[in-house]
């Protein structure tokens, strides 16, 4: 009898077990979060016969579903670069957010951003700094970074800068109230002038087109560092006599200046003052001459001061992901031109010697495929 008990005691316990076994596997698949690589249609679980196996079994079947419900639904997280640009009326911030556009639809694996930005040297201290992967800058900017000069003397110099592409060249843009009378750089002795945002590309070549005028640009002007976008607007409002900026054609801050009712603008030549500036700065100056038409009321063009543009890397960037980037761009271009129309103007560097920093091997590899570079 008491035989008979027992058997039929264990009968009943495993029979519990048994059920809330099952209970746990319905409760596992219910919790799980859909992806999950569930059981085959039509193939039952079985329990095992002795309770204890059973469990060590749900254990290890357990690991092993949470494991490939990570699988199923994860995926690796993304490499997030950040693209230091300008300000948002220049030309570098539409051009680098289509950049940006580009990497991330065609480099796998790759989040880019285009950051607002003083601009040139500002981008390369913030690459100096390691809080930025990629940036846009003048080649005059560039050439005092790796020296650790002028803007760069008390950070000094910038050894992690890598060239990835020769982009466009900036025009100087001197602009002036047509009514102000101001005819050459010369005349803006005493007057109110915007030399560009403070650690920008602009307010480096100002400085150094005043300089050659024989203007102090600390001390002869009523000196003030403004955006392209605010430098227009405070001539509009009558409180700038004339700004400097640096930029590509069209520029939208230019532009819509232009376009304003009763407001004729006039760009001032700077062509006389070329050699004095490459006398001091070397070939990294050229005559650039903007086109007629460009702007509303400018009908005929004129002769400025050119420094080309580049797009440069840190060091630090893997070179696949770099030669992939530069391989994007190039076959992307169109892309590109539809950010901004100087994207036009992107092609392979003759020599490299092309820039004051070195190029990045990734960008290097594909010039070398290409045959730009032998």
């Amino acid at each position: 009898m008491e035989k008979s008990w027992r058997r039929e005691d264990w009968r009943r316990s495993h029979a519990e077990e048994r059920r809330d076994l099952t209970t746990r596997r319905s409760t596992f698949f219910r919790m799980t979060p859909w992806p999950i690589c569930r059981p085959s249609a039509g193939r039952a679980v079985r329990p095992a016969r002795d309770a204890s196996v059973s469990f060590s079994m749900f254990s290890i079947v357990f690991s092993m579903l949470s494991m490939v419900a990570v699988s199923c639904t994860g995926s690796a997280q993304p490499r997030f670069l950040s693209i230091a640009t300008g300000g948002s009326g220049g030309v570098y911030f539409p051009y680098g957010g289509a950049l940006a556009r580009l990497i991330s639809e065609k480099v796998p694996g790759v989040q880019a951003t285009a950051e607002v930005t003083n601009a040139s040297v500002d981008n390369l201290k913030l690459m100096q700094l390691g809080k930025v992967d990629l940036a846009f800058t003048l080649a005059d900017t560039l050439a005092e970074a790796v020296r650790g000069r002028g803007p760069f003397k008390d950070t000094g110099a910038i050894g992690s800068v890598r060239t990835v592409a020769i982009l466009y060249t900036n025009y100087t843009h001197v602009v002036v109230r047509a009514a102000a009378g101001i005819k050459s750089v010369a005349d803006l002795r005493r007057k109110t002038v915007s030399v560009g945002s403070p650690s920008s590309g602009t307010e480096l070549i100002a400085d150094r087109v005043l300089a050659a005028a024989k203007i102090d640009p600390r001390t002869d002007i009523v000196r003030h560092t403004l955006s392209v976008a605010e430098s227009a607007g405070a001539l509009k409002d009558g409180k700038l006599d004339a700004f400097f900026w640096s930029g590509g054609v069209p520029t939208s801050a230019i532009q819509d200046l232009a376009a304003t009712p009763g407001m004729t603008i006039v760009l001032v030549p700077q062509d006389d003052l070329l050699l004095f500036m490459q006398r001091d700065y070397g070939e990294l100056y050229q005559l650039a001459m903007i086109p007629a038409g460009v702007y509303r009321g400018l009908d005929r063009e004129v002769a400025t001061i050119g420094v080309t543009n580049l797009l440069v890397a840190s060091s630090s960037l893997d070179d696949e992901l770099v030669y992939k980037i530069t391989k994007a761009m190039f076959e992307g271009k169109d892309a590109l031109v539809a950010g901004h129309p100087e994207a036009r103007h992107l092609a392979p560097p003759s020599s490299i010697d092309a820039s004051a920093a070195a190029f990045h091997p990734g960008a290097l590899r594909y010039y070398k495929e290409t045959g730009a570079i032998r």
